[in-house]
């Protein structure tokens, strides 16, 4: 995609006419109307022999994780583009990864029931092994305030709170089975996803503070806003957009057909989401409802994340492809 604002595009030139840059970036792109939006495939890894089903930028936006059918992490070095892998410690598929935040540890969540630690920077063992879920572990997210803290949700609907430094579960409560984030910057909200509805809990109280209904069938990915004002939620007929103010859903966006399955905030542009489907990207304008397709993979784009810090964005597929996108 060389850029939405070449003549070729017909409408794709006004695609982002009032794109919002996020309030910490500097607004030397909003001279005008139209800034000079691209969005190309940077780079692209192909280490793994089976379906990727998860990826993670560390903080500093220096590693990318990314894992799946093949029980290991691959750890991608942004700065010398080189890899490396951890041995198969997990007996089944991995669920998830999720880095430590302003860390090179890493946590991943697998069907053999287990969360384990890892170090990016020394990866050829782990470093801690959780237990006490009693089913497939689904997901899991590490709080971006209390570093020793993180969750994670299982298959049968539970959702555990451990701290790091105790190895232990401090607490176990319900609400959560495909997928497990913390509120940016403050962490002081959590979403989890179970079946069609994204249940939000206050993380002090442990008080369910939001049951957002809407849609028909399971959800399968959430995301925050940068600021945590805002979630995102995907299934294969919808996404949904959640205002937090007000519990009620500000944006829907419709399938046509190619069914939804991940979603991410562009890091730049806070009125664009983008979100991954069968082989292809849709980056949905919000604020003018308006959709852009971008080709991308052979196969369902599992996973999308995004790198604040260096503006990269990483999608992770079953074609068994993890790329690269800014």
């Amino acid at each position: 995609v060389e850029s939405f604002l070449s003549q070729e595009e017909g409408d794709g030139r006004d695609l982002f006419g009032t794109l919002k840059r996020n309030p910490s970036e500097h607004a030397e792109a909003s001279k005008g109307n139209h800034c000079c939006f691209s969005f190309n495939e940077v780079g692209s890894i192909r280490e793994s022999n089976s379906k990727v089903v998860c990826c993670h930028f560390s903080t500093d936006g220096k590693w990318l994780a990314s894992a799946g059918h093949d029980k290991k992490v691959v750890l991608w070095n942004m700065e010398t583009l080189k890899t490396e892998s951890t041995p198969e410690d997990h007996t089944h598929i991995i669920t998830d990864v999720r880095f430590r935040p302003n860390s090179t540890q890493l946590a991943t969540s697998s069907f053999d029931t287990t969360v384990k630690l890892w170090d990016a920077a020394e990866p050829r063992y782990p470093l801690q092994s959780y237990t006490g879920h009693t089913s497939h572990v689904m997901s899991l997210d590490f709080h971006p305030r209390k570093y020793d803290l993180f969750c994670s949700c299982d298959g049968n609907n539970e959702i555990r709170f451990w701290n790091m430094n105790q190895y232990s579960c401090v607490r176990v409560s319900k609400g959560g089975t495909a997928q497990v984030r913390f509120q940016p910057r403050t962490g002081q909200l959590l979403a989890a996803a179970a079946e069609n509805v994204v249940s939000v809990f206050d993380v002090e109280t442990d008080r369910q503070t939001h049951s957002l209904k809407g849609h028909a069938t399971e959800v399968h990915s959430v995301c925050w806003d940068i600021n945590g004002e805002f979630l995102a939620s995907a299934s294969q007929e919808s996404v949904r957009v959640w205002s937090l103010a007000s519990g009620e859903c500000v944006h829907e966006l419709t399938s046509s057909g190619n069914k939804f399955h991940s979603c991410v905030y562009h890091p730049t542009f806070s009125t664009l989401l983008i979100i991954g489907s069968y082989q292809s990207m849709e980056l949905w304008n919000m604020a003018e409802n308006k959709c852009m397709t971008v080709p991308a993979h052979n196969c369902v784009i599992s996973a999308l994340v995004a790198s604040p810090v260096t503006g990269m964005i990483a999608s992770a597929s079953h074609d068994k492809c993890v790329k690269i996108w800014k």
